[in-house]
């Protein structure tokens, strides 16, 4: 039988491989995966009466999202993100940012052509790129993980559709200044191509850090593409519910896109969605208060190996990408870490990072007490593993 050398290509997705490994040692404890601790809001379950009370909810709605959310999104773009929709812009409700991302990367793409990402990568957009079989332009990142716009205006070649940034940042946690990413944003429209801004974190900052929407900036619309999610701030991760702002123009394909692979975002899910709105922002700032305590636990626990682990400042998102002081390979560390001491991180592989060794540490999914646990045995691990 013929294999696909185009998916042969593409890395293999390095969470449950983790997970596997984490389920043949039980007892481990994962700072992995990157999900909060919290579910949802009271008030999206209210919600979901509103569905099951409307026999039509069964059927298919539009592929854009039912009236009600779109109207919820379109409200919080305007107060919280400066985003006021006019008519060069539409939302488009999907299945989680990372449909937002397949569907943009479909829309303006074609094979062989060329996408900007910044190292350290999110992995699900190296690999939709691969998939889409276009091409990865990786640019360096500085030493605390921030962008460097004339790098990556060197990068750009006549096959580049897009520059996409992340912020805050998933793996390293940093947040791009609002100079930054009017620089980036004002190179794509000069260069004639899109920014993609995924802000699935817009929430998670701490340390006076601000999160910044490029999609706010005047005369942003026609080359913008804005990624948001609920997954993360409103404890959303199964429910599978973002959206994205797109330009106008775009709207016919990524229609055409999500049409083929979803048909319409679940129904049941954008009820829920539509309750979790409406308790906003504060449910999610709510929940922080103990994110912030156990990030301040990661960063003194960290500090007592200082010589052995550098932490690059991380202002968003609940990760650090730490850079260990070794030669080891950043997998096999992972799995020592996970076989000889039961606990679990992310290596910097994954996120395209070849010539260090790096582990991204997630801490947005622990509650204190365990937090503390796993935070301990990945300190002893390291000082165990890097003095053999």
């Amino acid at each position: 039988m013929y294999d696909n050398l185009r998916m042969q290509s593409v890395q293999t997705p390095i969470i449950p491989v983790v997970g596997e490994w984490i389920r043949a040692n039980p007892g481990t404890i994962s700072l992995g995966q990157g999900v909060a601790y919290y579910g949802p809001p009271p008030e999206a379950g209210e919600y979901l009466q509103r569905f099951w009370s409307d026999p039509q909810n069964h059927k298919y709605k539009l592929v854009q999202g039912i009236p009600e959310l779109l109207e919820a999104m379109e409200k919080k773009l305007a107060a919280e993100n400066g985003i006021r929709l006019g008519r060069d812009q539409r939302i488009v409700v999907t299945a989680g940012a990372n449909m937002g991302f397949v569907n943009a990367l479909l829309a303006i793409a074609d094979p062989g052509d060329e996408i900007i990402l910044n190292l350290p990568y999110y992995f699900n957009h190296e690999m939709a790129i691969r998939m889409a079989d276009c091409r990865a332009v990786c640019v360096p990142t500085d030493e605390s993980y921030q962008l460097q716009p004339e790098a990556i205006e060197r990068a750009i070649t006549g096959r580049t559709r897009a520059v996409v940034t992340i912020s805050p940042n998933n793996p390293s946690g940093a947040v791009y200044p609002e100079d930054t990413l009017r620089r980036v944003n004002d190179l794509c429209r000069r260069r004639g191509i899109y920014h993609i801004s995924d802000e699935a974190y817009e929430y998670f900052t701490y340390d006076g850090a601000t999160h910044f929407s490029p999609g706010s900036i005047e005369g942003s619309a026609l080359h913008t593409i804005s990624l948001y999610s609920l997954s993360k701030a409103y404890g959303f991760a199964s429910w599978r519910i973002g959206w994205m702002v797109i330009p106008q123009r775009l709207f016919e394909p990524i229609r055409k896109i999500q049409d083929t692979i979803l048909i319409c975002p679940p129904v049941i899910s954008q009820w829920a969605a539509v309750g979790a709105m409406h308790a906003g922002r504060a449910y999610c700032q709510g929940k922080l208060r103990e994110t912030r305590e156990i990030r301040r636990l990661v960063l003194e626990k960290l500090s007592e190996i200082s010589d052995l682990v550098t932490i690059p400042r991380s202002d968003g998102a609940f990760y650090l990408l730490a850079r260990i002081h070794t030669n080891l390979d950043p997998m096999q560390l992972t799995q020592r870490l996970i076989e000889e001491h039961k606990v679990a991180v992310i290596p910097g592989t994954t996120f395209g990072i070849q010539d260090r060794c790096l582990l991204r540490i997630a801490y947005g999914a622990l509650q204190k007490d365990t937090a503390a646990e796993g935070l301990g045995r990945l300190v002893r691990g390291l000082k165990r593993i890097l003095a053999g």
